[in-house]
């Protein structure tokens, strides 16, 4: 069994409890995050008194509307929430440096040895909980255990804010008497054959051969045994280098208008372009993403000769891809997107006699200026203009209509 300590640390109703903290007057409320009530889209966090009637992350907003009338309804500001997640994980790398965050609001950290330092483990894990609590009035589950996959589940049956610390040599006593969907991997499509295999329990699950595990689910049949048998040597890791730049949004009501979906597009371009710039970034390829009506959705890639980071290239790129695919598709679209990949670093000279690489670079610099300065929308296209009727604007540009948080 590993020597390690690793401890999980998950946030609380996340963006509910960051709305919370804004407006107090939503404790103890039940509130859901996500969208306005009744309106297209999912829910993307719910509060503990919303869920007491049955709603839950990733359901319709107007099941949610159905199931909890009564509960207020927020769309959600992504920015706010990316916000209060830095100021999270710089909390929680003044502990250990070792620090692997999973999403905005949960991440893992090799503890080993820290009892030194703290006194122990459960003292540190107190010490955290309480400066997340002090400096950014949210509450913390923590989970601790010799690895990441009992760590987890330890957290989450901490919920809400809670603490459980599983000896070493328990885990699989831990484990044992748990639903297999309480498992990290286990999905409906596993747990449904799981249990048509009549396996019910994590303890049954660590009890089966592994051979018959491996009949039914291939390599993924070893994954399911070991981490029922609380076995998981999985390192702590860093987070690596960015490899992808993503903008997307939901629209209020499908739309088959090419005119507004470039405009939709082009402004998302924008948003791209300047997080390239301003992470030193340049990309060799630009991805299209569009879901349909029916939610069928689509990717359509180019690879460019060359790195770009200028907003124009991104857009036209995206165009022409988005193009090629309307023509194909006449259903109308729900979802638009565009991202790039394959990021170089910045640095290098343009070329001399590259005259329109060097204009782009200068007009984006100066673009990038304005906009620090005014605002995101103080300087846009002509395109992009028309969006001005139909979005709100806020100082860090339109407001889209996002009913699953995206951005």
């Amino acid at each position: 069994m590993s020597d390690r300590t690793i401890m999980h640390v998950d946030l609380d109703a996340f963006f509910v409890s960051v709305e919370q903290v804004l407006n107090p007057e939503l404790e103890g409320k039940p509130v859901v995050v996500g969208g306005k009530a009744g309106e297209r889209g999912v829910v993307a966090a719910a509060s503990y008194e919303a869920r007491a009637f049955g709603v839950h992350s990733a359901m319709p907003l107007k099941t949610a509307s159905r199931l909890c009338p009564q509960a207020i309804f927020i769309e959600g500001n992504f920015t706010r929430y990316r916000d209060a997640s830095q100021k999270f994980m710089a909390i929680l790398a003044d502990f250990s440096p070792f620090l692997e965050p999973v999403s905005l609001d949960e991440a893992y950290l090799d503890v080993t040895g820290f009892e030194s330092i703290y006194g122990s483990i459960h003292q540190m894990a107190v010490a955290i909980r309480q400066r997340i609590k002090d400096e950014l009035g949210l509450s913390a589950s923590v989970g601790i255990a010799s690895g990441k996959i009992v760590a987890k589940v330890a957290s989450e049956l901490s919920k809400p804010d809670g603490l459980i610390e599983v000896a070493r040599g328990e885990e699989r006593s831990f484990l044992s008497p748990l639903p297999i969907d309480k498992l990290p991997g286990v999905g409906k499509k596993a747990e449904k054959i799981l249990k048509g295999l009549g396996i019910n329990t994590i303890g049954e699950l660590s009890t089966t051969p592994l051979n018959a595990l491996k009949s039914h689910f291939g390599v993924f049949g070893e994954v399911l045994y070991r981490a029922a048998n609380g076995i998981d040597d999985r390192k702590v890791e860093p987070p690596g280098a960015v490899k992808s730049i993503s903008r997307e949004t939901t629209f209020a009501k499908d739309t088959r208008n090419r005119s507004f979906l470039k405009a939709t597009l082009r402004y998302l371009g924008d948003r791209v372009g300047a997080d390239l710039r301003e992470q030193g970034k340049r990309a060799r390829c630009v991805t299209l993403k569009l879901r349909y009506a029916d939610f069928t959705t689509i990717t359509r890639s180019h690879t460019l000769p060359h790195a770009i980071d200028s907003d124009e290239m991104v857009f036209d790129t995206g165009a022409s891809l988005l193009d090629g695919a309307l023509s194909l598709e006449k259903q109308p679209v729900r979802l638009i997107g565009i991202g790039v990949s394959s990021l170089v670093e910045s640095g290098g000279q343009l070329a001399m006699l590259d005259l329109e690489a060097n204009r782009l670079a200068r007009l984006n610099k100066a673009i990038d200026r304005i906009r620090s300065k005014y605002g995101f929308t103080a300087i846009q296209t002509g395109r992009t203009l028309q969006l001005k009727d139909i979005f709100p604007e806020t100082d860090r540009g339109y407001d889209l209509h996002t009913p699953s948080l995206s951005r």
